[in-house]
């Protein structure tokens, strides 16, 4: 029996798929940012198999609604989503980096079902901030979801978009921050610490929620909400490199490339923990 659409069942295979893919595209591309898309892989999955509405047969359809991921470093994540879910050909993964792929090592909004280049971290949000604002200014029912870093958060670009939002009472907004405590070189607290999150959020105006960023329940009952006349954010508790033991909460895996064997070790781990 099929599950039905929608849920964990569903959703969970889904991550799956798309861990699977990414390991083999940053592999095979001798890439960066495995442990990045590794980390959002339950979020989007979630989204794309149970959020967003969307068609595959017309991705620019004008009531759809809007995913920009901010991280776009993060992109190996998203383009295995759009596969599985009918955007484009699965074969087209094993394009990823070569020179004449659409697939780029940052998304690119020349793919179908993209909706915005990103690459240099803050503009994701601003984006967002002002495509709601002119969504709801033409009476299009849309939601605009913006999947963020917390590394990120350390652009200012970004808290004036908190603010610029909440003024506007962009309740079709829906920001989710990405929180695995890493970032490039070393960690969020020896960065640039955040805390406290959640009530810097709250004191921007906004909507805020926590969840297990790996827990499907969790992530699809809080992306289901939304407060009247506030945007939304929710903070998702994550793991960078979540499901293969040797890159969860290790920042080297933010650039390093794993070699044929560690591939073969990873999806060994991964199906282990999936049946």
């Amino acid at each position: 029996m099929r599950p039905d659409p929608g849920s964990p069942q569903l959703t969970r295979t889904l991550a799956l798929q798309i861990r699977r893919h990414a390991l083999r595209m940053v592999t095979q591309a001798r890439a960066s940012h495995i442990g990045s898309a590794l980390s959002i892989a339950d979020i989007v999955a979630v989204l794309y198999g149970a959020v967003l509405k969307l068609d595959p047969a017309n991705p620019r359809a004008a009531r759809r609604d809007r995913f920009i991921l901010s991280k776009g470093h993060a992109c190996v994540a998203v383009y295995a989503a759009l596969a599985e879910t009918g955007f484009f050909p699965r074969a087209w993964l094993d394009s990823y980096g070569a020179p004449d792929s659409p697939l780029l090592n940052h998304i690119s909004h020349s793919v179908p079902g993209a909706e915005f280049s990103t690459g240099s971290l803050g503009h994701g949000l601003p984006f967002g901030a002002g495509k709601a604002l002119a969504l709801r200014r033409v009476r299009a029912p849309s939601r605009v979801f913006v999947l963020m870093s917390d590394g990120e958060l350390d652009e200012g670009s970004n808290w004036e978009a908190f603010m610029f939002a909440a003024h506007h009472k962009l309740d079709r907004l829906h920001a989710i921050i990405d929180y695995n405590k890493l970032q490039s070189l070393t960690s969020i607290t020896r960065t640039l610490g955040l805390e406290p999150l959640a009530d810097k959020l709250r004191a921007f105006g906004w909507a805020v929620r926590e969840v297990d960023g790996h827990n499907h329940e969790a992530l699809q009952a809080a992306l289901g909400e939304a407060q009247p006349g506030q945007p939304s954010a929710l903070i998702a508790h994550t793991t960078k490199g979540k499901g293969v033991s040797f890159m969860e909460d290790q920042v080297a895996w933010h650039y390093r490339s794993p070699d044929a064997a560690q591939l073969t070790q990873a999806l060994a781990e991964l199906e282990a923990h999936h049946a």
